[in-house]
Formats: C-alpha cells, structure tokens, sequence
C-alpha cells in the first residue's frame, strides 16, 4: 500500500520522511466511536428480530393451549358459523367477515381517492399545491385513530342513516367503520403510490409528449403501467393496514359477533354482506375480552390468541405477496 501510495500518488522528488509520514497518516485509524455505533446498530436489529420472535412464540403457545382443550377444535374453528365462547361455540367465520367487510368498504374509498391523489402530486401538481396538500395528508396520517373511531360513529352513521333511512342502517354498522378505515389510510396509499410513480423516469414522460400524448394519457398508459408493481404493494400494505385497523371498527362496528345459527341462515339472501347492520371484527373483539373481566386462563381469554394468531397470518400473507408482486413484477430502469 505504502509503495503504491508512494510511486501513484505522492511526488518522487518529496522526500522519503515526508512521504512515510503521509503515509502513515493515510493508514486506516482505530476508531472506537465507529465500533460503538457498530456494536449499537446490531443490538438494535437483533431486538427487532427477537421481538417479533417473541411475539409470534407466545401467540403459537397460547394458541396451543387454546386448541389443546377439549372444547374447541380446528374443524370446527374454520366451519362452524357461531362465536360463543359461554357456550363452547367457536366458529371464527363471524369475525373474520366482518373483518373482511370492513377491509373491503375501506379498500374500496382509499384506492382511487389515494391513487388520483398520487397521480396529481406526480404528474399535475405545483410546487405550491403539494407544499398544501402533503401536510394536510401528513395531518391525516397523524390523527389519532380513536378520533376516526368517533367520527364514524358521530359523522358517518348518521349521514348514511339520513341517506339509507334509519330502518336499514343501523346505530353500530360495517358500512360506516369501513368508510372511515378508508380515509384513514388514504395518506398510505397515496404516499407509497406516488412514490412508485415519482421512480419512472423522466425520459418516459418526455418520449410520451414527444409522440402527442397529452398529459392524461401520459399519466394513465405510461406513468402508472411502468409503476404498477409499487403501486400493486401499496394496495396490499394498506389492505394489511385495514386488516388490523382495531379502534375505529371497536366503536363504530358493533360490540358482538354476527353469528349464524347455521350456513344456511348466513348465506340466505347474502345475509352475511350486509354492510348496514352491526358486527364485531377480530381486532374488535380482541380488544373487548382482553379488557372485560373473563378470569385468565378461562377458555375465552385463552381463545383470543386463537384469534390473534389468525390475524397475525392474514398480514403475514400480505406483506409476502406485496414483497413478491415487487420482486416480480419490478421495472428495471
């Protein structure tokens, strides 16, 4: 290294003491901050890594512990139509609809308001107008959920109440938590989605005006195909996000479960997609046992690990399927 430095880089005629001091001052210093901040670093990654470890140990036991007792089975866990845990009914269906109502109605009003929101920032938007509309998205993403929770219930019910009547929309319903899960992760969708849109390069757009496309057309056929794969993630985070959405649908879905006394009953007249009538989700539900009085211990309690190792895999399976649409259908620019 010393020769190297010596014959490319320091002039021949400099005297050799001066050059073995330059050298020597070029030689890799021991750092014992850099170390530190190494060693911190790892720490900090292996907490993360033990953490969720951690959390996925005790759901997988107290799961066990849960399916262990006669009572319950996993046949009828994932068949049976009725959650009463006082009567040793455990049919999961109930909750996991709701659930999925409730992701559904949000889906539903955060993709396109999220996705033309993202177009316009990318493609339309001033200098002026996205220094307005990202701290207003910013505000939206910071309020509080229970805020949302009672919004729903103070706002949204009402006004669906005064469009639907009062007989079909009831007080707690799936239609008006799921609207308001909507707005709450519009700021989600529109800021992953505009970055997926801000990543295809500028030379697409101007091959596109070079060619007389307007800029709608540009948007729609260039811009958003080549960043479909990010905006495809997007889509999938946020229904993870609305998945495990608990304080708005808590207040604003219902306290109980929808159950049915058989399928029949459930899909008679599509029963089980009424989106006016009440329904406890499986966020909802574990945050009302966990905060009763059931002694711990007792099949109830035990049976929302059951229910939380459920959704802990429903997001799980999201987030992988978000990760391989990325992977796979990624454009490499």
């Amino acid at each position: 290294m010393e020769q190297e430095i010596s014959a490319g880089v320091l002039p021949i005629l400099m005297p050799q003491t001066e050059r073995d001091e330059i050298a020597a001052a070029l030689r890799k210093r021991s750092r014992p901050g850099e170390a530190v901040i190494g060693v911190m670093l790892r720490i900090a990654g292996a907490i993360s890594v033990l953490t969720t470890a951690g959390i996925v140990a005790v759901l997988l036991y107290d799961a066990y512990l849960f399916f262990a007792r006669p009572e319950p089975t996993l046949w009828n866990f994932f068949t049976d139509t009725t959650w009463a845990p006082q009567i040793d009914r455990f049919g999961i269906f109930p909750l996991v609809n709701a659930t999925f109502l409730t992701s559904i109605i949000g889906m539903a009003v955060a993709l396109p308001i999220g996705l033309m929101i993202a177009i316009y920032l990318s493609e339309y938007a001033s200098p002026r107008a996205r220094g307005i509309l990202k701290p207003v998205l910013e505000i939206l993403a910071g309020i509080p959920t229970v805020v949302f929770g009672f919004f729903a219930l103070g706002f949204m019910t009402p006004l669906l109440q005064s469009i639907f009547s009062r007989d079909t929309v009831e007080i707690f319903n799936v239609a008006s938590a799921g609207i308001v899960i909507g707005i709450l992760i519009i700021p989600l969708v529109s800021s992953m989605s505009e970055d997926a849109l801000s990543a295809v390069p500028r030379a697409q757009r101007e091959a596109a005006y070079g060619m007389g496309a307007t800029k709608l057309e540009t948007a729609t056929r260039i811009v958003v195909p080549g960043a479909l794969s990010g905006i495809s993630a997007a889509f999938i985070v946020a229904m993870s996000r609305a998945v495990g959405e608990t304080m708005v649908v808590a207040i604003a879905a219902g306290a109980g479960p929808r159950n049915y006394p058989n399928w029949a009953s459930a899909t008679s007249n599509l029963s089980f997609l009424n989106p006016f009538t009440a329904a406890e989700t499986m966020t909802g539900h574990i945050v009302r046992i966990s905060g009763g009085d059931l002694p711990y211990g007792s099949v109830a309690y035990d049976s929302i690990f059951a229910i939380a190792l459920l959704l802990f895999l429903m997001t799980l399976v999201l987030n992988i399927v978000s990760r391989w649409i990325v992977q796979r259908f990624r454009e490499e620019y």
